[in-house]
């Protein structure tokens, strides 16, 4: 006996996707990216500043450890054994009476940041004034 191929209507069974079908499926997944983009974007920018926060006050305790011990504030990092987290910068100025810090992220533009200050005089910077002593500000 030969076998034949079969023919006609009993081929028409395929089974799959049309590319309607796939053209949708993209389209659907394109919207929710977009969706999903700038909120991604928004928790990114939260955790810097969050970072920039934290360091200010570890920063803070450690002034407070050296002024225990030495009677006095100090503008270098190396005198307190603080490390700031990666990617934060910290900027100190201190003087007899107290002390005053800025923290910046590489990844924010150089106007967004925060700041701190312990004393009389408060920080006046583009990234946020304290409203009190001790107390981070953010620019955000």
């Amino acid at each position: 006996m030969i076998a034949t191929q079969a023919s006609g209507p009993e081929m028409s069974d395929k089974q799959g996707f049309t590319l309607i079908d796939l053209l949708i499926v993209i389209v659907i997944l394109g919207i929710l990216v977009a969706i999903a983009i700038p909120k991604v974007s928004n928790t990114t920018h939260r955790s810097y500043f969050a970072a920039m926060e934290a360091d200010l006050k570890n920063l803070a305790s450690q002034q407070e450890i050296h002024y225990a011990s030495e009677y006095s504030y100090t503008a270098e990092k190396s005198d307190l054994a603080f490390i700031s987290s990666r990617d934060v910068s910290i900027s100190i100025n201190a003087d007899s009476e107290g002390w005053s810090a800025t923290a910046t992220h590489v990844a924010l533009v150089p106007t967004e940041g925060c700041s701190i200050y312990h004393g009389p005089i408060p920080t006046t910077t583009l990234l946020g004034t304290p409203s009190a002593p001790d107390e981070v500000a953010c620019s955000r």
